[in-house]
């Protein structure tokens, strides 16, 4: 990071009795980050705020000026330090490697609480189930997106729909049943078939069709694409079945 304390950025946030501007503080926090110093110049009324805009042609709080030069809000001053911001609909692994990365350390936790140590068996298939577990809790934020994403690839949710509404609560079921290692003769068929299904599904839209998707196995909201993630997740679940299956 490169100093420039003889630097100084001028910065117009909102500052409202009812309304703190979240990006005016992040603008704040990002210039000095990199050294500025700021002249913090609030605008504290409504009035004040649409002044503001109409003396300098903008429509949006915070803006941010340097060396006489206006940079803009907060995704513009991001850019100018040099930090990309991703576009609008860009495809991200993002929340799919947050959810395998705490689930991860969720099974270490309970397995190290549980046996003194981290790395067993145990471990590796409560990260499983616990992935089956978020993944599913996510879906069911808002099952009416999942089921819409979800219908554009499963090939049995496109022969009868309600299985796109069913499956969250299928795959909720299946993850905490093995969590708890109880009712197999219940968790491990739906494992098979939640898993089967979805990575045949997944192999045929996008290694067979050449089809460019996105996931729903974060929610029907998430820019993840459709592809080697979502295959693993489905082989994940399957494997889990046949495992409990044979041990």
């Amino acid at each position: 990071m490169t100093m420039r304390r003889d630097k100084t950025a001028v910065l117009y946030r909102m500052v409202l009795p009812d309304h703190l501007c979240p990006s005016g503080l992040k603008s704040k926090w990002r210039l000095e980050r990199h050294g500025y110093v700021v002249e913090d110049r609030p605008l504290r009324t409504r009035a004040e705020v649409d002044a503001f805009k109409a003396a300098h042609g903008v429509q949006t709080t915070p803006q941010t000026f340097i060396d006489g030069q206006r940079i803009g809000g907060n995704d513009d001053l991001t850019r100018f330090l040099g930090k990309r911001m991703p576009a609008p609909g860009e495809t991200s692994y993002r929340p799919v490697i947050a959810v395998f990365a705490m689930t991860a350390l969720m099974a270490l936790a309970a397995s190290l609480a549980a046996f003194a140590t981290p790395f067993t068996e145990q471990a590796a298939m409560w990260f499983v189930s616990l992935s089956m577990c978020v993944l599913a809790l996510l879906k069911l934020q808002d099952v009416e997106r999942f089921s819409t994403m979800f219908l554009s690839y499963d090939l049995l949710a496109r022969r009868w729909v309600p299985y796109a509404y069913l499956y969250p609560f299928g795959e909720a079921l299946a993850g905490v049943l093995m969590t708890a290692g109880v009712l197999d003769w219940i968790s491990i068929p739906l494992a098979l078939l939640l898993g089967g299904v979805g990575a045949v599904s997944v192999f045929k839209a996008v290694y067979i069709d050449r089809r460019t998707l996105k996931c729903a196995c974060v929610g029907g909201s998430s820019n993840v694409p459709l592809g080697f993630v979502s295959l693993t997740e489905n082989l994940f679940m399957l494997g889990m079945a046949i495992w409990m299956l044979v041990r």
